[in-house]
């Protein structure tokens, strides 16, 4: 049995006064979600802290935007895996489109990443999607595959029992459009079909596989209502108390 996770990105919004504010204000609103239901959600790495102490004892799990690939050492600007789980970061995004388009991260980049948070015990929301002139153009599937296993390369069957992925089409995110649920349900059926040849038909049944893009509190039933949707990645709508409760209490 699959679980739906139900993640927020903050992106660069919220100073930690403000982030500790709206922690505590979604604790109150987001109880009694369904227990098939994670709930995540994703400061930047300033607030942190802040958020980790008012989401503690709540069903809410704390993940991070980011993570670099190296232990530690002389990389300024960055951020380690042991800091994000000293402060009890359970999950950590990798490969977002807008690491992949403004920052130019590659598959291998992105595939070390996983590799070595999966290594350091973090659970990873991987992320794969195609470009409007790629999907225009046919090439949907054949991006979103090579994204897929150029990613995954090397993970064992076992380590994907702490990965989840998440289709974000980049044209549909903070775009306001969003794919048709029939849209996302093809892709997201075409992944997890991927899955099963790379692995097997029990990984590919049990990985949990997200939908990303203007996702709403008006959207999400649609989508949720799909076979192979597993949950959403929430960007604009996490940064609301009532739009994030009403989409991690969507109705199937």
């Amino acid at each position: 049995m699959r679980k739906y996770l139900i993640a927020g990105n903050w992106k660069m919004n919220l100073v930690p006064s403000e982030a500790k504010k709206f922690a505590k204000q979604l604790v109150e609103s987001i109880k009694n979600v369904d227990k098939d239901v994670d709930v995540m959600i994703a400061p930047p790495f300033t607030a942190l802290d802040a958020v980790a102490q008012e989401i503690k004892g709540s069903i809410i799990k704390l993940g991070a935007q980011n993570v670099n690939d190296n232990e530690k050492g002389a990389f300024t600007g960055e951020v380690s895996a042991d800091m994000l789980l000293d402060l009890g970061v359970e999950y950590v995004i990798i490969g977002h489109s807008e690491r992949r388009t403004i920052y130019k991260e590659t598959d291998e980049l992105i595939n070390k990443k996983i590799s070595f948070s999966l290594k350091k015990g973090l659970k990873v929301v991987f992320c794969v999607g195609e470009l409007l002139s790629e999907r225009e153009s046919g090439k949907t599937n054949d991006v979103v595959k090579t994204q897929v296993v150029g990613g995954l390369k090397n993970i064992s069957a076992d380590d994907m029992k702490s990965i989840v992925i998440a289709y974000e089409p980049v044209w549909a995110i903070g775009t306001g459009k969003v794919a048709t649920p029939e849209q996302a349900e093809e892709v997201h059926a075409f992944i997890r079909n991927t899955i099963k040849d790379l692995y097997s038909k029990e990984v590919s049944d049990n990985i949990t596989i997200q939908y990303g893009g203007s996702v709403t509190d008006t959207s999400v039933d649609g989508l949720m209502s799909k076979e192979n949707i597993d949950g959403a990645l929430v960007g604009g709508a996490s940064l609301k108390v009532d739009s994030f409760t009403r989409i991690a209490k969507f109705q199937k």
